[in-house]
């Protein structure tokens, strides 16, 4: 490793986040390889809505959760469940992730996403002036539709404080009228509606392999079917990455990208925040007329996009281990809380019936930085996220770990801070290598 950076890095994770980082990495001159344990776009960049939208790209904790109750939480059809556990990481992941569900926590939360929402999409046009082939689409307009008018107060709140902080969204209300006429796959069901400008969206998979090609294409090695076990540090001979089978790969620097699977990795070196899987789930439908525009329907939680002649259908918040089996209630809530909502849709014909792990973390900001080891660094926690802030979360870090300046926004990223609170900066001493915890 030379005095100004690494000349060869390794990233974990080939999804948005992990290929993101690369390509920045390769944009500094770094050599990469990639190593993911079962593909590119393999999880939770696979099966999202897509979105790109930076006037909806808000922190996962808010007061409006708590309002749900506790009883609701344990609830199958309730869009944020938790199954019975007795999991103490995750019941201290709960506890916490209520502590940030407050109006001043949420409030401080959010000044750090207007911050990186202003530069979120400026992040996308590099990757397409930089070879990514697949297109970025513009929502005309995006569309967040609801049952009632004071249903449609929440959402309008936090657009005015968005733009209290800087991030002014351009946004219209519709009656249920109107918005059925600007796009009618909405049901009567729908009474209000807002329609947002700005806002943009991809097809997830499409364009993370365009990603990964670009990657390969620059010099880049991709390894799939390798997960990382063991991260051992050698000081200035840099850094090793293990698998169970003692496959290795070495390096100069790793940077840790894998998702929800990010904890055992990091946590070696200091980063003890909490990274829970909140599943998602999402499936295919063919309306009788396919939208143009994404449609958000808010209070259920329920995010629909158009992608290559099918109407893409997420939803859900579900904390539970990352490797459990896709739960086909958690599906038949999603469309009893959108049959009322859209129309022309015949519901029983269901494809691509998917459940990914999106990487959340309790105060709903994501770990972006170094850790104690300054050859060891972290990108995740993105929580529903990662496609949104993928590729500016990779230039980020890229320059950081660079030596290029970095916004301050990114001292509200920093890893090693505890339970979501920031420490004041500390020095970072080699970590011992050792298997995680």
């Amino acid at each position: 490793m030379t005095n100004q950076h690494p000349e060869h890095v390794i990233v974990i994770g080939a999804g948005a986040v992990g290929l993101s980082t690369a390509w920045h990495l390769q944009r500094h001159g770094i050599g990469v390889t990639v190593l993911d344990r079962a593909g590119v776009a393999a999880d939770s960049s696979w099966g999202n809505a897509g979105w790109l939208a930076p006037a909806l790209t808000l922190p996962l904790p808010e007061p409006a959760v708590l309002r749900y109750g506790i009883r609701a939480i344990f609830d199958p059809a309730s869009p944020v469940y938790v199954p019975p556990s007795a999991d103490p990481r995750l019941l201290q992941f709960l506890l916490t992730f209520a502590a940030h569900c407050t109006p001043r926590r949420w409030e401080s939360a959010m000044a750090a996403f207007a911050a990186v929402n202003r530069l979120a999409l400026g992040a996308y046009d590099e990757l397409s002036d930089g070879g990514v082939a697949e297109p970025v689409r513009t929502a005309r307009p995006f569309l967040a539709a609801f049952a009632t008018e004071a249903d449609r107060q929440v959402l309008a709140d936090e657009f005015r404080y968005a733009s209290s902080r800087g991030a002014p969204i351009d946004h219209a209300f519709l009656t249920g009228d109107q918005a059925r006429a600007v796009e009618p796959v909405l049901g009567e069901g729908v009474g209000a509606a807002i329609t947002i400008e700005g806002q943009r969206f991809i097809d997830p998979p499409r364009f993370v392999n365009s990603l990964a090609a670009v990657v390969r294409a620059r010099g880049g090695t991709i390894v799939t079917g390798f997960e990382g076990e063991t991260i051992r540090d050698h000081g200035r001979s840099g850094v090793e990455v293990r698998d169970r089978r003692g496959a290795a790969h070495r390096a100069d620097a790793v940077v840790i990208a894998s998702g929800a699977r990010l904890n055992a990795l990091a946590r070696p070196f200091g980063v003890r925040t909490i990274v829970q899987a909140g599943r998602g789930y999402s499936f295919s439908v063919r309306p009788e007329r396919m939208p143009e525009n994404p449609v958000y329907l808010p209070t259920q939680r329920v995010a629909c996009t158009p992608l290559q002649g099918r109407f893409r259908v997420a939803g859900m918040m579900e904390f539970r281990r990352p490797d459990a089996p896709l739960d086909p209630r958690r599906v038949n809530a999603i469309v009893d809380a959108a049959r009322p909502m859209l129309t022309g849709i015949d519901w029983d014909v269901r494809e691509e019936e998917w459940v990914g792990s999106r990487p959340c973390t309790a105060d709903g900001l994501p770990l972006i930085g170094g850790t104690r080891s300054p050859r060891v660094h972290v990108a995740g926690g993105h929580g529903m996220w990662g496609i949104a802030l993928g590729p500016l979360t990779g230039r980020l870090l890229a320059d950081q770990i660079t030596g290029h300046p970095t916004p301050a926004v990114m001292a509200h990223f920093d890893p090693l801070r505890q339970g979501g609170i920031r420490r004041a900066p500390q020095r970072r001493v080699m970590a011992s290598a050792g298997r995680p915890a």
